[in-house]
């Protein structure tokens, strides 16, 4: 049977499947359905992972024209949020990989990658430092495929026949975006902070537990965090809220003065780089007033939008089809 899942993770290993606790970084397979059955799972090397990966990227049918970009396939990376343990993780995965990717009308490959975060309800601190640590992890992760698309680029420049057929995106989840702004001002710093290529074609944010004015250098280079961000994804899509009480729980305790990026979206003070927006998903929730944080994923009409969002449809286009509120 073909690998259908594909995990990478730095939580510590036990019998009974992934802890809570920060280790090196492993990989791991699966070819069935129900992850969180630890049994289900296979570890493999780092290298026979990323050419296992590479292999089945290279299976993905080329564009047609260049005018048929929208239908390439994927490499997609997933970062789930706080409050996590590992068979959570893994379950928000496996639907997800469901709902986007799999099927013959799927994205393309889905990659979980599952960080120590405490899985406590009272955890939000202890996930924040697990989150703010693992972001060295994931630049890792981030750092190797950024050196294999810049050799597949430079292969295909050689020969089209061997350029890369897989467009490379990444959804992020709560402070699973905390987890992302460092691993990406890491993996820029260690490139020499290039300008030239892009590290991730889509970046979804939905509910991001980072503060509002992330973006706020713009247009101007000044090496921050978002700065970091703006300059390795080609576009940016942040999907928040202001029904989100979670995040409203998570400004109250950090008394940083600015609002969640999740909850309040981008700071209108702020002049953002020009391939980044948000969506008020709001209407795309309503009557919905519960479980908002997480309720993005179970949403057919937010899952659409997401679907076309990381096929790389104009955001002109998903305003003026309805798939996007008008506000946006």
């Amino acid at each position: 049977m073909a690998i259908k899942y594909w995990m990478i993770s730095n939580r510590n290993v036990s019998k009974e499947g992934l802890g809570a606790d920060r280790s090196s970084l492993s990989y791991w397979v699966s070819e069935t359905d129900g992850l969180d059955d630890f049994a289900k799972w296979g570890k493999v090397g780092g290298g026979t992972f990323i050419k296992s990966l590479a292999a089945v990227a290279d299976t993905f049918p080329p564009a047609a024209d260049l005018a048929d970009h929208e239908d390439q396939k994927h490499v997609t990376l997933f970062v789930h949020g706080f409050n996590n343990d590992w068979k959570d993780a893994v379950r928000r995965y496996e639907s997800l990989t469901g709902k986007l990717f799999g099927g013959n009308g799927g994205l393309g490959q889905c990659v979980l990658f599952t960080w120590p975060s405490d899985g406590m309800t009272l955890g939000y601190l202890p996930d924040r430092a697990d989150a703010r640590s693992s972001g060295e992890d994931l630049a890792d992760v981030l750092s190797d495929l950024f050196d294999w698309l810049l050799d597949k680029q430079e292969a295909g420049a050689a020969d089209p026949a061997k350029a890369c057929k897989a467009k490379t995106s990444l959804i992020a989840h709560s402070m699973g975006n905390y987890v992302l702004q460092n691993a990406m001002q890491v993996c820029w710093t260690r490139k020499n902070q290039p300008l030239l290529l892009s590290l991730i074609n889509q970046l979804l944010m939905v509910a991001a537990d980072v503060d509002n004015d992330l973006f706020k250098s713009g247009e101007q280079v000044d090496k921050g965090d978002g700065d970091a961000i703006a300059n390795l994804c080609y576009r940016i899509t942040v999907l928040y809220s202001g029904l989100d009480s979670v995040l409203g729980l998570s400004a109250g305790m950090k008394h940083f003065g600015k609002r969640r990026l999740g909850r309040s979206g981008l700071d209108p003070t702020c002049l953002v780089p020009d391939n980044v927006w948000d969506v008020d998903c709001t209407p795309l929730i309503q009557p919905d007033t519960k479980g908002v944080h997480s309720i993005y994923f179970e949403k057919p009409k937010i899952i659409d939008l997401m679907r076309e969002v990381l096929r790389g449809v104009d955001r002109t286009v998903l305003v003026g089809k309805g798939l996007a509120p008008g506000n946006s």
